[in-house]
């Protein structure tokens, strides 16, 4: 999918993302079957620009830059603080949400 950006075309991948628990789970490989089994292939920035991702279970969707994945097979992203406190590498699900993302880059 191409999303119109102001002035730049984002190529996007479009994915669904699973809710476990208190934690939103999105796969960033794609998968095809062959004659020698199932291959699985992650994208790379020659590919795509982002991730989009819907959650059924919440009804929200979120948007992962391509820069922001690295070399991950999948994201996961907290709706609620973890039970320890733990505040460092932990990705809150509202910082990916769609507002929060694509916002700044539509302009007023």
């Amino acid at each position: 999918m191409i999303f119109d950006v102001g002035t730049d075309l984002v190529r996007v991948q479009c994915k669904w993302a699973a809710l476990h628990n208190d934690v939103i789970t999105v796969r960033c490989y794609s998968c095809r079957r062959t004659r020698d089994g199932q291959l699985r292939r992650g994208y790379t920035g020659d590919e795509i620009d982002a991730i989009a991702a819907y959650c059924r279970d919440l009804d929200r969707c979120f948007y992962f830059s391509v820069h922001w994945l690295s070399e991950r097979t999948f994201i996961q992203v907290r709706l609620t603080p973890t039970r320890n406190n733990q505040r460092s590498r932990i990705n809150r699900a509202d910082d990916f949400a769609f507002d929060a993302t694509l916002g700044p880059l539509l302009g007023p």
